[in-house]
C-alpha cells in the first residue's frame, strides 16, 4: 500500500500531484533544487529535500539524489511527472531495483517508445497506421531512402521529443546540412544522434488519445485531445474533443490507440499521438507518461488522471470499462509561459510581483508560481495552466477569452496577450487551422496593448502603498507556510 510519494519533479505538475496525493490521505515529499527553495510545490509538501544546484543534471535528473531523498523519508513510490526523468527507462527501473514504486508503465516499454524507430516498427506490425518513411536506424544510401521517400521530407531524432532535433528538408540540396544541424541538436539533448526520415505533411492537424491501462490486462482510451496550435513544434493551447474529426474517425483512432498500448503490453497513463491531413491520420509518437494537457480530458470525462495513475501503481483494477467512458461538453487549456511571442518566444525571467487568476464556474487554474518568487533560466518557462470547460466550442472559447483576460502576472512577461488574441481570431473560432496557424496567421504579431493597463497599474501601486514597495520575498508572500513547523525538512 502506498502511503507516502516523492515527486521528482517541480513546477505545477509537482503542485498538481501533491494535491492528488493528499486528497487520497498520502503524505507528498517534494525534492526542491537551491533556486526552489520558495517554490509552491515546496510550500505544499509534507516532507521537503534539497538535491542540489539549479543545473536539472545537478538536481532533477539525478538519479541517485531522487532515490536517496526517497529512502531518507521513507517514501514507497515515485510519481515523475512530465519531462525531467519521466520517460527514462533506465531511471525507470533504478527506481524499481531500489525497491520503490514507479508510477508509470514498465522501463522496457519506455524505452521502446522512446525510440521512435523502433517504435514505428511496433506500430506497423500492430496494424497502426504509420507515416511513410525509413523504418529504422537511418543507414545506406541516405539520398536514395530521401528520394525513395519523396520530398518535402522530414528529419528526426529517434530519441527525445519537444520538437528537438527535427528539421524539415523541402528538397536534396538541404539534405545534408539538416542531416548534420538534427543529430547535433539530437546530440547534445538526448545524448543519442540516431536520426530517421519520414514523409513530411505539409499542413497536419496533431491529435492525440489519452489511454489508461491498468496491471491486469484492462485498457481504455478517455477520447481525443486536439493539440495542433503550437510553436516551435510545442503545444500552447489544446482542446477536447478535436473539432476536426467526425464519430466514424474518433472511433477509428480510440481503438488504434487500443492496438497500440495492447502492443506494448501498456500500464498506467500514456498517450498515442497522431498527425491527421486529408481524413487520414497516421503514429507519430507513444508518451510513456502524464502529458501535460491532461486537465483538458479530466474536464470532459470526469476521471483524475493522477489518481488513477497512483492506484494502478498500487495494483489496482480500473473500476470502469470503454462503454462507461463519455465525452462531454467542450474543454480548453492554454499554457501560460513566461516568454515573448513577438520576439520569436524568447523566455523572459523575472519576478512574480503580482498574480491574480480567474475564477467562476468551469475554469480550472494549475500553477506552479506564487507572489514573490524568481522566475529563472534554468527550467521550462511555463508558469500555469488554464483550463476551461462549457457545454459547446465556441462557449468554452469565449470562457476561456474571458478567464485569460482576469489572468494576471505583473513583473516579467507572458504570453497572455497573445492567446487572448487567438481566442479572438476568426480562424481559430472556426477551426480551420493546421500546425503551422502561428506561423502563417502570427509571424508577425506585435503586443499592441502589455495588460488592462489601469487594472494592472492598479494592482501594483495598491501593493506599494501597502507595503511602501515590493518586496521579492515578502512576509505576506509566503505567509503562513514558510515559518512554521508543520512539515519535516530533510
Amino acid at each position: 500500500m502506498i502511503k507516502k510519494i516523492l515527486i521528482a519533479n517541480r513546477g505545477e505538475i509537482a503542485c498538481r500531484i501533491i494535491r492528488a496525493c493528499h486528497e487520497m490521505s498520502i503524505k507528498a515529499v517534494a525534492v526542491y533544487s537551491e533556486v526552489d527553495s520558495f517554490s509552491p510545490h515546496v510550500l505544499m509538501a509534507d516532507e521537503v529535500v534539497e538535491i542540489g544546484p539549479a543545473s536539472p543534471s545537478e538536481s532533477y535528473l539525478n538519479f541517485q539524489k531522487i532515490v536517496d531523498a526517497a529512502k531518507s523519508t521513507n517514501s514507497d513510490a515515485i510519481h515523475p511527472g512530465y519531462g525531467f526523468l519521466s520517460e527514462n527507462g533506465d531511471f525507470a527501473q533504478f527506481v524499481r531495483d531500489s525497491d520503490l514504486i514507479f508510477i508509470g508503465p514498465d522501463s522496457e516499454t519506455i524505452r521502446s517508445m522512446g525510440d521512435k524507430a523502433k517504435s514505428k516498427i511496433m506500430m506497423a506490425k500492430a496494424g497502426v497506421p504509420t507515416i511513410p518513411g525509413n523504418d529504422g536506424e537511418l543507414t545506406g544510401n541516405i539520398d536514395s531512402i530521401a528520394s525513395d521517400i519523396g520530398y518535402p521530407l522530414m528529419v528526426k531524432a529517434a530519441a527525445g521529443g519537444g520538437g528537438k532535433g527535427m528539421r524539415v528538408v523541402y528538397n536534396p540540396d538541404e539534405l545534408e546540412s539538416a542531416l548534420e544541424s538534427a543529430k547535433t541538436e539530437a546530440r547534445n539533448s538526448f545524448g543519442d544522434d540516431t536520426i530517421i526520415l519520414e514523409k513530411f505533411l505539409d499542413s497536419p492537424r496533431h491529435i492525440e488519445v489519452q489511454i489508461l491501462g491498468d496491471n491486469h490486462g484492462n485498457i481504455v482510451h478517455l477520447f481525443e485531445r486536439e493539440c495542433s496550435i503550437q510553436r516551435r513544434h510545442q503545444k500552447i493551447i489544446e482542446e477536447s474533443p478535436s473539432p476536426a474529426i467526425n464519430k466514424k474517425l474518433r472511433r477509428e483512432m480510440g481503438e488504434a490507440a487500443i492496438k497500440a498500448a495492447n502492443a506494448t503490453n501498456y500500464s498506467n497513463a500514456g498517450t498515442v499521438e497522431f498527425l491527421f491531413q486529408d481524413g487520414k491520420f497516421y503514429f507519430l509518437e507513444m508518451n510513456t507518461r502524464l502529458q501535460v494537457e491532461h486537465g483538458v480530458t479530466e474536464m470532459v470525462c470526469g476521471i483524475d488522471l493522477v489518481k488513477w495513475q497512483i492506484k494502478i501503481a498500487n495494483g489496482e483494477h480500473l473500476d470502469f470499462t470503454q462503454k462507461d467512458i463519455k465525452q462531454r461538453g467542450h474543454a480548453i487549456e492554454c499554457r501560460i509561459y513566461a516568454e515573448d511571442p513577438s520576439r520569436n518566444f524568447l523566455p523572459t525571467p523575472g519576478l512574480v510581483r503580482k498574480l491574480v487568476l480567474p475564477e467562476g464556474p468551469g475554469i480550472r487554474n494549475d500553477v506552479g508560481i506564487i507572489e514573490g518568487q524568481e522566475v529563472t533560466s534554468a527550467y521550462d518557462p511555463l508558469l500555469a495552466k488554464l483550463v476551461v470547460w462549457d457545454s459547446t466550442r465556441l462557449d468554452s472559447i469565449n470562457k476561456m477569452d474571458y478567464a485569460l483576460s482576469n489572468f494576471v502576472i505583473l513583473g516579467l512577461i507572458t504570453n497572455q496577450p497573445f492567446l487572448r488574441e487567438i481566442m479572438q481570431d476568426p480562424v481559430y473560432r472556426k477551426a480551420s487551422f493546421s500546425t503551422k496557424y502561428i506561423e502563417e496567421y502570427f509571424s508577425d504579431w506585435e503586443l499592441e496593448v502589455a495588460l488592462p493597463e489601469a487594472f494592472a497599474a492598479g494592482l501594483l501601486s495598491n501593493q506599494v502603498s501597502q507595503t511602501g514597495s515590493v518586496s521579492k520575498h515578502s512576509e505576506s508572500s509566503f505567509s503562513p507556510w514558510h515559518k512554521s513547523n508543520w512539515r519535516q525538512s530533510f
